[in-house]
């Protein structure tokens, strides 16, 4: 009986990528990583886990970094490849851009995101690099104008605080040029983790300003060791070469890079404001992963809700 039952749901049972009619899928050693949907629904998953899709949220994790430089840019690293849209824009300002992925099957689904791929691969300024950000940061001796942080989801996910933490960020000083920027994307997150991750950038840079998306979700800090020349929005253009403007803007919202930049700008805030609002949250450390230990934070708040009392 057992056995019949065993062939039965066999039988019956579908592979998972079965769900996606389109669809491509690479297995490697790291994971298995499918590229599903069409046109503007396409999306990245890694291990069943959904990783971006296309957004300017990603389109913006690079440029308001590399046009607030005070030196013409000339080296950008983006650590986390995902859809590539990242790294793309960044070689969309004519730079040598490396990107670090931890999944190998990952950058080669980047044809099915970006109809350039191709062309963009195989260009002497881009440099695809297979490793954990964290250590090819330690072991490289390279220096970059602009590191780029886009961290994978879950937030709350085993390891990700080492994306976020006070020692990476230590690691970061070390490869960015003197004036070099660091942009670092937080989806959305609790106060406690907010508090955590800007603490922590704020107690290893002397500069940081933070900004809401353009979405209206999540949050970009950007950080460095030099004061922050502050551009309008049309300045911000003035930085541009014909190719980032025209890729800041491809997917919208705005029609034009002074709009999709001044829409940014209007939404900064003091850091100050996520520090007070959790007040007693320490800076995230490697050793206080703040956002991977939410499930008693999330049950205090939930009983807090309910009966309106704090236990």
């Amino acid at each position: 009986m057992a056995a019949v039952f065993a062939i039965g749901l066999v039988l019956i049972t579908r592979s998972f990528e079965t769900q996606f009619p389109k669809r491509a899928t690479l297995r490697d050693h790291t994971a298995t990583t499918m590229a599903v949907g069409d046109g503007f629904g396409r999306d990245l998953r890694v291990n069943g886990q959904g990783m971006t899709g296309l957004t300017p949220i990603t389109k913006d994790d690079g440029p308001p970094a590399v046009a607030s430089l005070d030196h013409p840019p000339e080296t950008g690293l983006v650590v986390c490849f995902g859809m590539g849209t990242t790294f793309r824009s960044m070689r969309s300002w004519n730079i040598q851009t490396t990107a670090v992925e931890l999944v190998p099957s990952v950058p080669k689904l980047f044809w099915y995101f970006h109809s350039d791929a191709a062309q963009l691969l195989s260009s002497p300024a881009s440099h695809i690099e297979i490793d954990d950000g964290r250590r090819f940061l330690e072991r490289t001796t390279q220096k970059y104008d602009v590191i780029a942080i886009d961290p994978p989801p879950p937030l709350e996910s085993a390891g990700s605080s080492l994306l976020y933490s006070r020692e990476f960020y230590s690691t970061i000083k070390q490869r960015l040029k003197p004036g070099g920027i660091l942009q670092q994307w937080l989806p959305p997150a609790e106060p406690e983790v907010q508090a955590a991750v800007a603490r922590a950038l704020q107690e290893s840079f002397p500069y940081v300003r933070v900004f809401v998306s353009v979405t209206g979700e999540g949050l970009h800090f950007l950080a460095s060791d030099a004061a922050f020349r502050r551009r309008s929005a049309e300045e911000l253009v003035q930085q541009m070469p014909t190719t980032a403007a025209k890729d800041m803007v491809e997917w919208g919202p705005y029609t034009t890079p002074s709009r999709q930049f001044a829409a940014i700008l209007d939404t900064e805030f003091p850091l100050n404001r996520l520090l007070t609002a959790s007040p007693r949250t320490l800076a995230m450390q490697d050793d206080r992963p703040v956002n991977e230990y939410f499930l008693l934070r999330r049950l205090r708040k939930a009983l807090r809700t309910t009966s309106g009392k704090i236990p």
